[in-house]
């Protein structure tokens, strides 16, 4: 019989917490990359402070968590000390079932947070708030640690619907989605599916006559991938698919794409880091519903791309950058080059700032209906028109100042008020 060990609790009588209030740590919680509920673990953890400046703390949490292959959650939990604690820097890792309620979430949360914390306590000389228990756990046997009955296959059924309507305007979209996948350590097999319908009525008046518009587009299709693990750093997989896109002039589009991944660091470090150059070939059959630009109404393709991406979880924030370059074999002018970067970065304990970009130099079209738009069609965006250039960005920046301790609870009236 397994015996683990837990820890039970932090919180004493209020009296000795006042005594030793000049004694508290100063703890900077970071959820930046992922979900958490600070109400509950600032009530849960009542005997530190919550500093709102992260060099001001004593200690930094980083808490990052990526997506399982059972739809569960992998959390990482990262202490980092500062100050009067640099020496000491602690990484906890655990696992949430996929099931989990969100209650059953933050308590896990909770408590490696709780264990985490250990030996800073012990370094502050506050033994004192320290509880163990020693408590058997009958479901931690090794007899049924592995048994799966669905041998570790997830499946996801969805739809979806929405209709915004005023006097001139209506549109309605319904959709819906089956995904079906299976992740071990070593592989990886998603199956997706999915199909939407959207329809928009324009009504207007022209030369005192009511006019009504009503442009239709649907997309549907499935995609399959399967990634095999080669070690560490390496990965290899394939794409195949199917597609059918009204607004962009596909009939149908039918695609298979055998692709290689390199990671600069080991996978096992996906919280902290990720450095992944991946290439890949595509080849495909395209038919379209009118004549394209190019006087095409079907035709096979063939492209390569090569693509970089990383991310990086540090005290500093999260820095996301990517970059890929694609084009087709039978015209290398036929290309596209894009690139997107996110930054959440803390430049000093309280100025923050918050940038997202996403750019691509357009070239490889193939696809575009042949003939003029007309007015009409670049209002309503029946389909899509030739373009050069994309970009989109989004930006802020945050400056904080006044209290650097909060840790008081206050629910009352919600988060808005009223």
């Amino acid at each position: 019989m397994k015996r683990s060990v837990t820890l039970a609790q932090f919180l004493l009588a209020p009296l000795i917490l006042f005594a030793q209030s000049n004694q508290r740590l100063s703890v900077f919680l970071d959820c930046s990359n992922t979900r958490c509920d600070r109400q509950f673990i600032m009530t849960e953890l009542s005997v530190i402070d919550y500093s709102m400046d992260r060099i001001a703390s004593d200690v930094h949490i980083l808490l990052t968590s990526q997506r399982s292959g059972s739809d569960g959650r992998e959390y990482q939990i990262i202490m980092y000390g500062q100050r009067n604690f640099g020496h000491i820097r602690d990484t906890l890792n655990f696992a949430v079932q996929p099931m989990a309620t969100d209650v059953e979430r933050r308590e896990a949360i909770v408590n490696y947070l709780k264990l985490g914390l250990v030996p800073f306590i012990i370094s502050n000389s506050q033994q004192e708030l320290i509880a163990i228990d020693y408590t058997e756990k009958e479901e931690l046997s090794t007899e049924n640690a592995t048994e799966d009955p669905w041998n570790y296959w997830v499946f996801r059924v969805g739809g979806n619907g929405r209709v915004n309507l005023d006097q001139n305007y209506t549109n309605t979209r319904i959709g819906g989605n089956f995904r079906a996948s299976r992740v071990t350590d070593k592989k990886k097999f998603f199956v997706i599916a999915w199909g939407q319908k959207n329809k928009s009525t324009y009504t207007y008046e022209e030369d005192g006559v009511t006019e009504k518009t009503i442009v239709n587009n649907n997309d549907y299709g499935f995609r399959n991938f399967f990634v095999w693990s080669l070690g560490e750093k390496w990965a290899y997989g394939y794409t195949i698919g199917f597609n059918s896109d009204s607004f962009s002039n596909l009939e149908s589009q039918y695609y298979v794409s055998p692709s290689i991944e390199y990671n600069f660091f080991p996978y096992k470090d996906v919280n902290n880091k990720l450095l992944t150059l991946r290439y890949g070939v595509g080849f495909g059959r395209n038919n379209y519903q009118d004549t394209t630009i190019y006087n095409k109404i079907n035709e096979g393709i063939t492209a390569q791309y090569l693509s970089l991406a990383s991310e990086f979880n540090q005290k500093f924030g999260v820095i996301e950058i990517g970059m890929k370059y694609q084009h087709f074999y039978h015209d290398l002018g036929l290309n596209n080059l894009s690139f997107d970067a996110q930054f959440e970065i803390r430049i000093t304990g309280n100025l923050s700032v918050d940038i997202y970009l996403y750019g691509a130099l357009v070239h490889d079209q193939i696809y575009l209906a042949r003939g003029d738009a007309s007015a009409e069609d670049v209002l309503t965006r029946v389909r899509e028109l030739e373009s050069s250039f994309e970009f989109n960005t989004w930006f802020g920046i945050n400056y904080r100042f006044g209290s650097r301790i909060n840790n008081f609870v206050n629910p009352r009236f919600g988060s808005r008020g009223i």
